[in-house]
């Protein structure tokens, strides 16, 4: 594996700086989108359950307590329970939104390594067949096809290693994208169901 990074040339060291930026923010999105971990079931059942027994102040002191995308939106629910159904609803929306890119953290970081990898890959290679034919040049005669065949192979080394870096981070990414969209959406989905009760 080093033998290919070292044949793939200077280029391969950015390239292999997204690699590893990729996979670190990869992982920490795994982790952080997790459904258990940004809805809080325990902190959300306990919750509606103050919510049942219309205990409001309550409610709202454990939203402040514990402060995730989930409990903010949640508060905006509870602190405008007396306006009308209409108007808070639009109100989860308008803050829903506001939490996405919360929830998109780092994600703009993997677009655009998943865009830049290719680009680098490319330039790495072109740059290999610019010496190729600069050696060609010097030499002054028709070059040996061994020669020109492991110079060709050498230059199309960071190519193969951009794509494998940008494929996966673009599978991420996308995601990663709808991932978030779609917590957002169960978070508005569970602060309406609790309006309603709050409603009875």
């Amino acid at each position: 594996m080093m033998e290919y990074v070292v044949r793939g040339g200077v280029v391969m060291v950015p390239i292999g700086l997204c690699s590893v930026l990729a996979f670190a923010i990869i992982v920490e999105r795994l982790w952080n989108l997790r459904r258990k971990r940004v809805l809080h079931f325990d902190i959300l059942n306990h919750i509606e359950k103050l919510l049942r027994e219309q205990k409001i102040p309550e409610a709202t002191t454990l939203c402040k307590r514990h402060e995730t995308p989930m409990t903010r939106i949640l508060l905006v629910a509870i602190l405008n329970h007396d306006r009308p159904r209409a108007e808070i609803k639009e109100m989860i929306e308008d803050y829903g939104r506001q939490e996405v890119p919360v929830l998109e953290r780092y994600l703009t970081t993997l677009g655009t390594i998943a865009s830049i990898s290719p680009l680098l890959g490319l330039l790495g290679t072109v740059v290999g067949l610019l010496r190729v034919f600069e050696a060609m040049s010097q030499e002054g005669a028709v070059p040996h096809a061994a020669m020109l065949s492991g110079g060709i192979h050498n230059a199309l080394i960071t190519t193969v290693a951009g794509l494998c870096v940008a494929i996966p981070s673009l599978v991420a990414y996308n995601y990663f994208t709808r991932r978030a969209e779609g917590l957002v959406l169960e978070i508005e989905r569970i602060s309406l169901r609790l309006l309603n009760i709050l409603k009875q």
